[in-house]
């Protein structure tokens, strides 16, 4: 444990924006893991060559923090949330530049190896599943939108929910949480 463990995020990117290396280390260490997590699945592995999901994560994460002098948080998970966003573009980006120029590939390199990849129509379907989550999710009010995007996709407890908005209680976050969760539901037509 550092010193610097105990600090908040907001804290540590304040000292960050003076120069503070130790501490630009500390935020990224802290939030790499959670990014990781959000991350894991979402690049498909035909849109993979020599970069991983992990690789992109590390290098948004790289190039957010460069420009940490320009971020202003409102609160705790300011910067996970915008992190997110930024890596959903890279993310989404690394797809169409994938698209574009898909490697070589002959049948030869197919001969005897068993399919690991999910089938066309799965990889579909959760394809098109995930876009309608993303552009409803872009409906929603930025509130709404950082109460989904912090409990379930980036898995924050409901006391560092609490503790980075300011509410009364873990209990109060949980039904912000449940609020903007039925919001979500109901504007995919989905009934709660």
């Amino acid at each position: 444990m550092t010193p610097l463990d105990g600090e908040t995020t907001i804290a540590l990117l304040s000292r960050a924006r003076t120069g503070d290396a130790l501490a630009l280390e500390a935020v990224a260490a802290r939030l790499l893991p959670r990014l990781r997590r959000w991350a894991a699945g979402r690049l498909p592995a035909w849109a993979r060559d020599l970069a991983e999901t992990g690789d992109l994560v590390q290098e948004t994460v790289v190039n957010v923090l460069r420009r940490v002098s320009e971020f202003e948080p409102k609160h705790e998970a300011a910067l996970t949330v915008y992190l997110r966003e930024a890596l959903a573009n890279r993310i989404r980006n690394e797809i169409r530049r994938a698209a574009r120029h898909p490697p070589p590939a002959g049948l030869e390199l197919a001969e005897g190896a068993p399919a690991l990849d999910p089938s066309p129509l799965e990889s579909a379907v959760s394809r098109q599943s995930l876009d309608r989550y993303e552009a409803v999710l872009q409906t929603l009010s930025p509130e709404d939108r950082e109460a989904i995007v912090s409990r379930f996709e980036l898995h924050y407890s409901f006391q560092e929910l609490s503790d980075a908005w300011g509410t009364s209680s873990p209990d109060a976050a949980r039904k912000r949480v449940e609020r903007a969760a039925k919001r979500l539901a109901l504007a995919m037509g989905n009934v709660v």
